[in-house]
């Protein structure tokens, strides 16, 4: 356990002068030192005491600040009173809650009432925990989340090879000496089921002392920084990784060290890749079939290995493909579960998440538990595809969605199908949102239920920690008071949306009878006692919560029985964070199955593979669109940020991406305005002419598409950019888990 030195004096909360907060805003987790003056923000720095981050940062947390003092930002509830918004106190709001959604259930009942959770949840103390509550408890049988647009196959493949669905390998980057990133820009994203501070530093170290090679149709700033670049043909990622593991059999390459007597399903696996040889699928990749075989020999052959996969694999028509076999190479390599390897986090406090969903546990396929009503698509871990939710929206029938709830959520930028949502909402008998801004989604709402910014709440991350390179835990308290003394607290308010799901006026709901409860379930997931935890306290909320996960976790103190355990009075006396080391082997303890062994080859995969060998035939399109990312945006949440929008005139950053080729065919040049139609709509958009990307590919950001009428975003609706999400077909997805497909997208491109 390593605990850095004590740091210079700070402030207490509110105050002038120099207070330590750990970014929220993504999975670096990155230290800050916030230097107050007159009440406001006046700089903000990375914290070179920091145990984790040491002094780095990057944008996105040098604009705390923006966030925080955003004249945008809703500060008190707002309620629709004849198409106008109206400012109104906390329990004027809930009634309102109260008397939009409490006639829809009667009338209804529960099935007409879902809810979509954004990405923000994840990343803010008492939402992150409490979240669990609503959807849990509150008896809606279907929601959505952006996690059915991000990273549903990994969950997947993670929950059948490992009987959790979030236990997920992390590649150990410190100690590796080849890295294989396949549709990950770190370089953007600051990693991504990744947790790393400074991580392209660190992917410099490794190209420096080895390899790095970045397989990604875009040669993006990771690529650039990388010792190869290798371009491959959107979508064919899964087709190249098996011929990856067709030549680790056939070239008797593969070693499964340590793990050999902890997998099951090898001689089946072999059977399986035995028709994929390279020069079978290098074709439609792109990729030689030499260098496929190659980079097998080089994973075989090189003792800290690793492949990395991760968005652009995700959410494309083969994503739980595509998240498996990147897991079967480095099983097959021997790189799972060893330093420089995969390896699986251990982090300080067990995420809620983790708890196994009833019926799934061990890692069964026993998915399309409920189907849903038009589409007539299968639950798969307990979701649906998001685009789905537009259709349930307009098609009558019992169980027409008739309310929606949303979390820290814009699905009408967000989501496939946005577009028509954006049309459906209003139709909604009831919409309440929780969220801080009147954006593009909230601005339908009949009221909007306003959290804290950032500064003004404590954190401690909770899955994140899942994914981080080493065990840490940094705890910080709020920098700012809320102006309100006496409003909710977001955990609050999913409270008492619970209650109101249930039938109780929001008004009157018992917070602490159902937080009381909430804490006893998940002390009895951690083998502890309910009433004997919440003996230890005054007070509950996510403090509480913070408290128990971490005291009942790995390293904690289990209240007494270890004397040298962590406890959060532990972590508030060090502001600059605990570091209790690097991951370390967990296999067969970490295993969720019946029989703690890996299965390498689940059937539900498997059965995917003749859809995988169909595209292989399919004639090739002539320009195929894939997503991008940017260091200075966070999907389509931060745009309003002056600091990170700075220089955007004359530097849009929402382009086309359109090879030099691609665009002279088409007469087309840099600044020119494209127009660009899939078989789903059709979008306006500035050129970019480059080089960096493959012929036959282009490359649009997400999350643009503001400037609507009604949101009220002053800096992005200036910058409003275009939608991409309007050129994804809502039927276009990964079939095993219904992951949407928004990389690989058939379109055209023609001058405006």
């Amino acid at each position: 356990m390593t605990i850095p030195p004590k740091p210079l004096p700070l402030v207490p909360v509110g105050a002038d002068g120099r207070h330590l907060h750990q970014c929220p805003l993504c999975e670096a987790m990155c230290g800050l030192e916030i230097h107050v003056e007159g009440g406001r923000v006046a700089r903000v720095r990375g914290n070179p005491d920091d145990v984790w981050s040491k002094g780095y940062m990057c944008p996105k947390g040098a604009s705390l600040g923006d966030l925080h003092h955003d004249p945008d930002r809703v500060r008190r509830p707002l309620v629709k009173v004849e198409g106008r918004w109206r400012e109104v106190d906390w329990d004027t709001a809930f009634r309102r809650c109260t008397q939009l959604l409490a006639p829809v259930i009667e009338r209804h009942g529960i099935a007409a009432v879902t809810s979509f959770t954004g990405q923000p949840t994840a990343h803010t103390l008492g939402l992150s925990r409490y979240i669990h509550v609503l959807l849990g408890m509150s008896g809606m049988p279907t929601s959505y989340s952006s996690g059915t647009v991000d990273q549903w196959p990994k969950n997947l493949s993670s929950h059948l090879m490992y009987g959790g669905w979030w236990t997920i390998p992390v590649p150990d980057i410190e100690r590796t000496d080849l890295l294989i990133i396949m549709g990950a820009n770190p370089a953007a994203s600051q990693g991504s089921l990744l947790a790393a501070p400074d991580i392209m530093s660190t992917i410099g170290e490794i190209a420096g002392r080895g390899t790095v090679i970045v397989i990604d149709p875009v040669r993006t700033k990771t690529a650039a920084r990388a010792s190869e670049w290798i371009p491959i043909v959107p979508g064919t990622d899964a087709a190249l990784l098996l011929a990856v593991v067709h030549t680790l059999f056939a070239e008797d390459l593969v070693e499964l060290g340590a793990l050999a007597g902890h997998v099951e399903g090898l001689e089946v696996l072999r059977e399986v890749a035995v028709d994929w040889h390279p020069e079978r699928v290098a074709e439609t990749t792109g990729v030689p079939a030499e260098r496929i075989r190659a980079l097998a020999r080089q994973l075989a052959g090189t003792d800290r290995a690793v492949v990395y996969g991760r968005i652009g694999l995700c959410n494309q028509e083969f994503g739980s493909l595509c998240s498996w076999l990147v897991d079967v190479v480095n099983i097959l390599t021997g790189h799972l579960d060893r330093p420089g390897g995969a390896m699986f986090g251990r982090p300080v406090l067990r995420s809620l998440l983790h708890s196994p969903q009833p019926g799934l546990e061990d890692g069964k396929a026993l998915f399309g538990r409920w189907r849903t009503r038009v589409r007539d698509a299968p639950e798969v871990l307990g979701q649906v595809p998001v685009a789905c939710l537009a259709e349930e929206i307009e098609t009558p029938g019992e169980g027409q969605i008739r309310a929606l709830i949303t979390v820290a959520g814009n699905p009408v930028l967000s989501a496939p199908s946005g577009e028509q949502l954006d049309r459906l909402l209003p139709t909604l008998e009831a919409m309440i949102c929780v969220d801080n801004a009147i954006n593009e989604t909230t601005r339908h709402a009949d009221v909007i239920l306003p959290g804290l910014s950032p500064l003004e709440r404590a954190h401690l991350d909770d899955l994140q920690l899942s994914f981080a390179l080493r065990s840490i835990a940094n705890y910080s308290a709020p920098v700012f008071d809320p102006p309100d003394p006496e409003r909710p607290d977001e955990w609050e308010i999913l409270l008492r949306l619970t209650g109101l799901c249930q039938g109780t006026p929001a008004e009157s709901v018992d917070i602490a009878a159902i937080d009381d409860g909430f804490t006893d379930y998940v002390a009895y997931t951690l083998g502890l006692d309910g009433a004997f935890v919440r003996s230890h306290y005054e007070r509950g909320g996510p403090e509480r919560m913070v408290d128990l996960t971490l005291r009942g976790g790995p390293f904690g103190d289990r209240y007494g029985e270890r004397s040298d355990g962590v406890s959060l009075e532990m972590l508030e006396r060090e502001p600059n964070g605990v570091d209790f080391g690097p991951t370390v082997a967990q296999i067969p303890g970490i295993l969720g199955t019946a029989d703690h062994k890996i299965r390498l080859a689940p059937r539900y995969l498997l059965d995917d593979i003749p859809r995988l060998a169909r595209r292989l035939r399919r004639p090739a399109a002539e320009l195929l669109l894939v997503s991008r990312r940017d260091l200075r945006s966070n999907n389509s949440w931060m745009h309003n940020a002056p600091n990170l929008m700075r220089g955007m005139t004359g530097n849009n950053r929402c382009t086309l991406l359109i090879h030099t080729d691609d665009a002279g065919a088409r007469g087309l040049s840099t600044g020119d305005v494209a127009v660009v139609r899939s078989e789903a709509g059709c979008i306006d958009v500035p050129v970019e002419v480059t080089d960096d990307i493959k012929s036959g590919v282009v490359s649009m950001p997400h999350g643009w598409g503001h400037g609507r009428e009604g949101s009220r975003l002053t800096i992005a609706n200036q910058h409003p950019g275009a939608n991409t999400n309007a050129l994804s077909p809502p039927l276009f997805i990964d079939d095993p888990s219904g992951n949407a497909a928004v990389n690989g997208i058939p379109v055209t491109v023609t001058r405006s």
